[in-house]
């Protein structure tokens, strides 16, 4: 026999009729659970009381129920939520032994009727709507809430702003029918289900770029135990970029937010836009020179088997030892910013920002252009502040030709001299990856990195192709650029040229 029957479309249902009579009841309460009350399913009967209890101040929940002998259910009680006994004596449980209930049976078409309902209770009710949201029957999070909340969890929102977002939908903050507590509850739920099979939910994952893109692909390193222990993959938009944009790339591992806590990393480089684009991701469990050679090794094979000319990266030994191993030909140059960001704190007062010391060491590092020029420049200022002797400023000098400028001439950079478009795509991840987040998401969060990158870029192309420019000096060789350069390479050459169109007139202008 079901557990409903089949509900009639005339027919006015127990509640709607409480809600109507309340007037002419004048009882204290709207619903009020009487002998005899029909319904057309157990779920109806339980929402019906699941109100009584709200107005009067208590929680409920599922009691014992009765199966008959052709094996359907002819009984179900729905009990107070303090009813039963704790465990222990002597415990903080809120079980009290209430005596709370209603009794229902099945009708021969299938219908609810309440045959038994006890009223009294042995314990204090509560009257605040802020107390009777924590008894788990009055926070029941609906289906679609639950898909809302599990999409803005997705996208990194915290729980303070998924509580306060929900509260516009209701109309406002006092009307959500849960409490923020319930919803943690729910987030953590929804953090275990994504971690839940991870492994086979991120190679179901890539299948499935695989089969929107044809030029998708990862590859995987497994340990002995057949764990993951590296994985990088790319799209076929990331290729072709790489085709034209890859001759000088920077490579960079420092962030960690995922729930392996597994090193990722960036291989980025610079478009025709001067904008940051991405060729590849990786996930590693260990950051060692073996782990390394395999990375860089499957990177060229990957993007078609072309070596960059240049890699900017951390001054890691094992990343080191791995590009000379497989890239012996590559430029490998160490990020300017790690090298110096020590400098502060091993300096002290030398290098603060009104010192003429840190200018002229700045000066010396970012404009000289020949290696006669820079050694000759730092050894008159390690001189002229008397700092022959810091050992910070020795240690770097000694490994000059892997990070200052004149030791690079005529090597292809694009401009770049730190990690930092590296670190800066890393930190664009975060505002779309939440803390501790599976494998799979993490993927599925980095599409959409890829994603807001070629927006930005289709941007700039729409400038270059429709939108004119405009000439600061009108000289032949700005004309000549205008035509051959994108908007934004344009704008960076504009700048340059003006100055030194300036330069050029003040010289004239001096002589005459």
């Amino acid at each position: 026999m079901p557990d409903e029957r089949t509900i009639q479309a005339e027919r006015v249902t127990t509640l709607e009729s409480a809600i109507r009579g309340f007037a002419e009841r004048k009882t204290a309460s709207v619903i009020t659970p009487n002998l005899g009350l029909s319904y057309d399913s157990l779920t109806e009967a339980y929402d019906f009381y699941n109100l009584y209890s709200w107005e009067c101040g208590f929680g409920i929940r599922y009691g014992k129920s009765r199966i008959n002998v052709k094996g359907a259910r002819c009984m179900k009680e729905f009990v107070c939520s303090c009813s039963g006994k704790p465990n222990k004596e002597n415990s903080s449980s809120c079980r009290t032994k209430c005596r709370a209930m209603v009794r229902l049976l099945q009708t021969d078409d299938g219908g609810w009727y309440i045959y038994e309902n006890k009223t009294e209770h042995n314990h204090e009710q509560l009257d605040t709507c802020a107390s009777k949201l924590h008894f788990p029957s009055h926070r029941h999070i609906y289906k679609y809430t639950r898909e809302l909340v599990a999409h803005l969890r997705q996208n990194n929102v915290n729980l303070s702003k998924v509580y306060n977002i929900i509260g516009t939908y209701f109309g406002r903050i006092e009307n959500v029918p849960f409490t923020k507590r319930c919803l943690r509850t729910l987030c953590g739920k929804i953090s275990r289900e994504q971690a839940d099979d991870d492994v086979r939910k991120t190679i179901e994952l890539f299948s499935e770029m695989k089969e929107k893109d044809s030029d998708f692909s990862y590859a995987v390193q497994v340990d002995d135990e057949s764990r993951i222990r590296t994985l990088l993959w790319s799209n076929g938009r990331s290729k072709l970029q790489y085709h034209y944009f890859g001759d000088a790339v920077t490579f960079d591992t420092t962030y960690k937010t995922n729930m392996y806590d597994m090193p990722f990393g960036l291989f980025v480089g610079v478009n025709n836009h001067f904008q940051s684009t991405i060729f590849v991701g990786v996930l590693m469990r260990d950051e060692q020179s073996e782990i390394y050679e395999w990375v860089f090794h499957e990177f060229v094979k990957m993007m078609g088997g072309k070596v960059p000319v240049t890699i900017l990266t951390d001054q890691a030994r094992a990343m080191e030892i791995a590009i000379e191993n497989v890239w012996p030909d590559t430029t490998h140059r160490w990020c300017k910013w790690h090298i110096l960001r020590k400098a502060k704190e091993s300096l002290g007062f030398h290098y603060t920002k009104k010192s003429d010391f840190r200018a002229e060491l700045h000066r010396l590092v970012n404009h000289m252009l020949t290696i006669g020029e820079f050694e000759k420049g730092w050894v008159e200022i390690m001189k002229k502040y008397s700092l022959q002797s810091n050992t910070f400023l020795t240690q770097i000098f000694e490994v000059r030709r892997k990070w200052a400028k004149p030791y690079f001439s005529g090597k292809f950079c694009a401009k770049m001299t730190s990690t930092q478009r590296s670190e800066s795509a890393n930190h664009m991840l975060k505002n779309y990856v939440p803390p501790a987040c599976p494998m799979n998401l993490f993927v599925k969060q980095y599409a959409k990195v890829l994603f807001d990158r070629e927006q930005e870029e289709g941007f700039q192309e729409k400038r270059t192709k429709l939108a004119g420019v405009v000439l600061k000096v009108d000289i032949p060789i700005e004309r000549h650029a205008s035509t051959v350069y994108t908007r934004a390479m344009f704008e960076l050459f504009a700048k340059k040229s003006l100055l030194l169109w300036i330069l050029l007139h003040r010289r004239i202008s001096s002589k005459d």
